[in-house]
């Protein structure tokens, strides 16, 4: 399955992101002629204040239900459907009550939507350069993990960000059929140099399942109106831990193709769940 990743560098404007994304989609259908494509995290809008993150956000239709649908959902509903793609539409907002969700939307080729899910783990932390991040402060935490067929012999498993740094979801996600991980994000530039490649190949290695990572780029500013930089670096990566794709620093895209067959010879050679002696509870 051919697989690009596109990357982007958005923000507060959710129009001016569509048309942004828009451009990078189809000038990377047109080039390399993928199967799949796959957005970063908050492509539709990254930063502003509280209130401007609620009015780019949407309340979702239940699957199949599109004449409910925002504009977003129909966005990228329809661009699947115009340029048959199977689209993972990164993560957008999702109004829920008086809070948001992270939430991932992916639509066939048809422009039917097939999987939905909300980002579990949520980035409240302060950087080692004092950078301070507070996601709780507008989002919720989902809490249902999430696989798709993507073809015959691919599933995917479906997750964003911060998610990366907790790898019982992964194990859950291999448990439950997948053999391509499907990671959108906003990696910041001094977790990214620090963490990102390392954490996705990891990922990849104990999962042995493709990796599919894709982040934004570039500047925004947040709440108080301070910038704030993305890491970018959206990359492909093999079962084996290997990079395959990589995007650098700004906008564009990269694109591999994802085979099974690498999957099944790598699990076949090393069968690491099958050597699992340790089950970890947390009280």
């Amino acid at each position: 399955m051919r697989t690009t990743v596109i990357q982007m560098a958005p923000g507060a404007s959710a129009p001016e992101n569509m048309e942004h994304a828009r451009a990078l989609v189809t000038a990377a259908v047109s080039a390399d002629k993928p199967d799949l494509v796959i957005l970063p995290e908050m492509w539709s809008c990254l930063g502003g204040t509280r209130e401007m993150k609620f009015a780019a956000a949407e309340t979702l239709p239940a699957p199949g239900a599109t004449g409910q649908a925002g504009p977003l959902y129909r966005f990228l509903s329809g661009m699947a459907r115009e340029l048959g793609i199977i689209l993972h539409g990164g993560s957008i907002g999702e109004r829920h009550g008086d809070r948001l969700l992270n939430t991932t939307l992916l639509f066939d080729a048809t422009g039917q939507e097939r999987a939905r899910y909300r980002k579990i783990h949520l980035f409240d932390m302060t950087t080692p350069g004092g950078e301070g991040y507070r996601e709780s402060n507008t989002y919720e935490p989902g809490s249902d993990i999430v696989t798709v067929p993507l073809s015959a012999d691919l599933t995917a498993g479906l997750a964003i960000c911060y998610d990366i740094r907790f790898p019982a979801l992964f194990h859950a996600l291999r448990a439950r059929g997948a053999n391509v991980l499907l990671v959108p994000a906003a990696f910041t530039v001094e977790t990214g140099l620090a963490h990102w490649e390392t954490l996705l190949r990891a990922r990849a290695i104990e999962t042995q399942c493709w990796m599919v990572a894709c982040g934004t780029t570039g500047t925004h500013l947040d709440e108080n109106g301070q910038k704030r930089r993305t890491y970018g670096h959206s990359m492909i990566i093999d079962p084996w831990g290997t990079i395959v794709a990589q995007v650098s620093d700004g906008p564009g895209w990269s694109t591999a193709r994802l085979e099974r067959g690498v999957v099944d010879s790598i699990r076949e050679r090393m069968p690491v769940m099958s050597h699992h002696r340790l089950s970890i509870h947390t009280p």
